[in-house]
């Protein structure tokens, strides 16, 4: 069975906000281009921002739940991040020179007993995927929609933070995947593994508000607490809504 691509994100700033693309141009070995292009580091973070560094160096929606209720637009040309927050007023800023007007505007909806947010970092050539390797996620719209009956209500696919979504496919289908090599549009990846998930899937992407114990749903669905897998770009090409994947072995 040949699935769809069905929609395409990217997350300029790690946890803080979404874009819909209608087409991407990926690149072997490479994260989806301004994916993850920044990560917001937290005052215990333990990095220099000079290397990729596990997700418990940054804020994000696990700890900071509100975060999850952000959209971003990105203009690629001038580095502007255009962010929109139910609760707060729009902030246009180049994450590379403006933190402090980008911290000073998140301040007011991060938790109190958390670790502040103190910097913005960009690590050179690699987006801050939670993967220790340069990696794409791959999702199905079918199994969110499993997870949805299972906690009793439509989910958003958005809470999950995906990169490419499909449909057309039974649901789990992606799982199988491992190991295989798939091609979406002209592009080529290595399924390399599963995506374990943390409490920011639980959280309303509209609201900013934990509405859905998805983690427990993964469990009764089979699935240990994952959803989605991660994929390598193993040859350079175009992916948009609409185009076909399929797996070659």
């Amino acid at each position: 069975m040949t699935g769809r691509v069905a929609q395409i994100w990217r997350h300029p700033i790690k946890a803080h906000g979404r874009e819909q693309l209608d087409s991407v141009a990926l690149t072997e070995g490479q994260t989806m281009p301004w994916d993850r292009t920044w990560a917001v580091a937290h005052e215990m973070a333990k990095t220099d921002g000079r290397n990729w560094v596990r997700c418990i160096n940054f804020s994000r929606a696990a700890k900071a739940p509100s975060l999850q209720a952000i959209s971003a637009h990105l203009d690629e040309d001038r580095s502007m991040v255009t962010l929109n927050h139910p609760d707060l007023p729009e902030l246009r800023f180049n994450p590379d020179t403006d933190a402090s007007e980008f911290l000073k505007w998140v301040a007011p909806i991060m938790p109190a007993d958390r670790a502040a947010s103190a910097n913005i970092i960009r690590v050179k050539d690699q987006g801050m995927t939670d993967s220790a390797f340069p990696s794409v996620s791959l999702h199905n719209l079918a199994s969110n929609a499993e997870v949805g009956k299972t906690v009793g209500k439509e989910l958003s696919p958005v809470r999950w933070r995906g990169n490419i979504w499909f449909d057309g496919l039974p649901a789990w289908d992606e799982v199988i995947w491992i190991g295989k090599a798939i091609r979406i549009g002209t592009a080529e990846l290595s399924v390399r593994e599963s995506i374990v998930r943390c409490l920011a899937t639980t959280v309303n992407p509209d609201t900013g508000e934990r509405d859905a114990d998805t983690l427990a749903a993964l469990t009764k669905c089979g699935q240990d607490k994952k959803f989605g897998v991660y994929g390598v770009v193993t040859k350079s090409g175009s992916v948009s809504v609409g185009d076909p994947v399929e797996v070659l072995s």
